[in-house]
């Protein structure tokens, strides 16, 4: 599964902005990220298992707010964050 990461994530991906990973739903791939990368779940789902309200995550570009999302192969998840300021 081809990952996109946002920015945001940098100090824990080193960088990376693709990753593949594996996983059958939304909430495994997150599980791998953050076996990959500690750390990074937690900056994208709070405790109670959502999605963190300044964060987007997109399935072949169709908006995915639920962890139980189911994913194929060939799929792609973008990890969007907002931006703010003013």
């Amino acid at each position: 599964m081809r990952v996109r990461l946002p920015s945001p994530l940098d100090d824990y991906t080193g960088g990376a902005r693709e990753v593949d990973l594996p996983g059958r739903d939304l909430g495994e791939v997150l599980a791998a990220l953050d076996a990959r990368f500690p750390g990074s779940r937690f900056r994208l789902v709070d405790e109670q298992g959502r999605v963190r309200p300044h964060i987007r995550v997109f399935v072949n570009a169709a908006t995915a707010d639920d962890l139980r999302e189911p994913l194929g192969p060939g799929d792609e998840v973008m990890i969007v964050a907002a931006l703010s300021g003013g």
